[in-house]
């Protein structure tokens, strides 16, 4: 028989519960996301259409978020042109393309959620943070963060940035994505496959580096060599090699199997949480947490990042010798640019986690922290007894966050990195409109919106503590994210619809020396390859017709105003959320 509840937990499972959500105002970009959210949360009302979202009830005074698409910009289609989202999207076709998905419209709903959780957070430590406000254009630049940053490095990038990249297709036309992080299983691979010696040696550094450039171009032999082999053949490499391959899944496929899970899940654990003794200020509703971070790569440190930017401490455990990643080119004051848009004004703290010793003092650093968050692979933490289970008992209102690829829900799940959960879930075919082949995007967006749902999460995990006591073990996943992002295709899909979008979807138009994005529904003019981009600007102005221009080089936005430079001199994108 289970123990019984503790009175706090029992009084307040979700962190929303007894909370009106009641939405006014102009639509906003993601209004039916942050309904939803929040509602997950225990929330009651259900928001209905408005950019202006206010939370309140029970022991709080409320607090409002505003969700706009930015300056100059009035939808999606806008925000992605302006932002760079297609510019970093098109690179591996070699001209910008549009995401077919509202992804810059599904992250500032999440952040919207981040904000209104934040805020009441800090409202339960005895704070007053202002009402907030979250841009779609905002939100763009903080997905491209990485690649802006690379933009303003003080060196070029260590791998070519030029056309071409994944998926592969089988001689009986399987389309499918590889993925391994070991040259040796790389190499492996291909031989088995009878692939030509140059190019699996050539072909190497751009398929490691396609995370950092959203590319691939290695060489066409090895297209080739999958088109000559039958998907048998394929698989059976992949097994003896040690890589890992995944056929591109449907959206129907993913809606046939769909579970209907949240995209986070929060387990209350008894404990008696008392509070953290610093208030929070307006800059700074996380003031006086502490968060420690054990994560590589994006999906953790971006998290943990957010929380950051939101007040916390986040102190990094990194292996002896530090995180190798702070050496990835191209590098501002020999540090990796990429590495600090992840990582800026973060401490760090060196920790050998497979020794004993080592593993002890980190369980003792974990037991003065709020949050402890990591990536580590499925059963790793377990097996180093640094699971929920072990940290909590010396810290039984600790948060324990694991950000994952699959979060367990999936059996027989491929590695859990970006590109594979794309091919998993459907990504592949939402992401492009029904004139392009399916293909998982190379910008690294699943990666992106999973840090951004963890961090969510984490501050549902705070607030859940704040209100009941209770500890709280918070599980996010890529899977969740790609569910999040692909929610309206899916349906589509689910109900016998064709869950894509129309032949040249949010494709921008050529002009003579650029490209111009228009929004997502007016009549498309005429063709503007003769005319110059301000000129075909101002003849659609003259007809009544908002464009924008796309971002080709994300150079160019680095003297935007709103781009920023940090102590080692590489780009900073602004906060996604302001309070005021």
């Amino acid at each position: 028989m289970a123990p019984p509840a503790t009175p706090a937990i029992a009084r307040t499972a979700r962190p929303l519960d007894g909370l009106r959500v009641d939405a006014s105002g102009p639509p906003g970009p993601a209004d039916g996301l942050v309904a939803e959210h929040l509602r997950l949360l225990g929330s009651e009302g259900d928001g209905g259409p408005g950019g202006y979202i206010r939370l309140s009830g029970k022991e709080f005074s409320g607090i409002t978020a505003r969700t706009r698409w930015g300056d100059g910009v009035v939808d999606e289609a806008t925000v992605q042109a302006a932002t760079g989202v297609m510019a970093v999207h098109g690179r591996r076709d070699g001209t910008p393309r549009g995401l077919a998905v509202d992804y810059a419209a599904t992250a500032t709903g999440v952040l919207a959620v981040q904000a209104l959780l934040a805020g009441l957070l800090a409202q339960a430590r005895g704070g007053q943070v202002p009402d907030a406000e979250v841009s779609a254009e905002r939100a763009g630049l903080l997905a491209v963060s990485q690649y802006l940053a690379a933009a303003g490095a003080e060196e070029a990038e260590a791998a070519e940035v030029a056309p071409g990249g994944p998926p592969f297709t089988s001689a009986e036309g399987v389309v499918f994505e590889l993925e391994t992080l070991d040259p040796g299983a790389w190499a492996a691979f291909w031989r088995a496959l009878d692939a030509p010696s140059e190019a699996i040696r050539r072909g190497w550094q751009p398929f490691q580096f396609r995370y950092a450039t959203a590319c691939a171009p290695f060489p066409q032999a090895l297209h080739d060599c999958a088109r000559s082999q039958g998907w048998a053949r394929v698989r059976e490499a992949a097994r003896s090699s040690g890589a890992e391959v995944c056929p591109l899944h449907t959206l129907t496929e993913r809606a046939a199997e769909y579970d209907g899970a949240p995209p986070w899940e929060l387990t209350p654990r008894a404990a008696s949480y008392s509070g953290a003794a610093e208030r929070a200020t307006v800059d700074a509703p996380l003031a006086g947490l502490t968060v420690l971070e054990a994560g590589r790569r994006i999906q953790a440190p971006l998290a943990a990042h957010l929380l950051g930017l939101l007040g916390a401490e986040v102190v990094r455990i990194e292996p002896p010798g530090g995180d190798p990643l702070r050496g990835m080119p191209p590098a501002c004051s020999g540090i990796s640019a990429r590495w600090l848009a992840l990582n800026r004004g973060k401490k760090a703290v060196e920790v050998d986690i497979k020794s004993a010793t080592n593993r002890e003092r980190l369980r003792a650093m974990a037991a003065e922290a709020d949050v402890f968050l990591h990536n580590w692979a499925p059963g790793k933490a377990a097996e180093l007894g640094l699971d929920h289970e072990h940290l909590s008992t010396a810290n039984p209102s600790l948060v324990y966050a694991h950000t994952s690829g699959w979060a367990g829900r999936l059996p027989d799940a491929p590695m859990g990195t970006d590109f594979m959960v794309q091919a998993r879930t459907g990504v592949g075919e939402a992401a492009r409109p029904a004139d392009e082949p399916s293909a998982p995007s190379l910008m690294t967006m699943i990666d992106v919106l999973g840090g951004l749902i963890g961090a969510e999460a984490v501050l549902a995990g705070l607030l859940l503590r704040q209100r009941t006591g209770a500890g709280v073990r918070v599980d996010s996943s890529l899977l969740g994210a790609a569910d999040v992002l692909t929610s309206g295709a899916r349906a589509r899909a689910a109900r016998g619809l064709d869950p894509r979008r129309p032949a040249g979807f949010r494709r921008p138009l050529p002009t003579a020396d650029g490209w111009i994005a228009l929004p997502d529904h007016p009549a498309r003019p005429c063709d503007m390859r003769d005319l110059t981009t301000a000129e075909a600007l101002q003849g659609l102005r003259e007809r009544g017709l908002t464009a924008v221009p796309v971002v080709t080089d994300l150079a160019d936005l680095l003297s935007s105003g709103s781009i920023s430079r940090d102590a080692h001199g590489a780009p900073a994108v602004p906060a996604p959320w302001r309070f005021a």
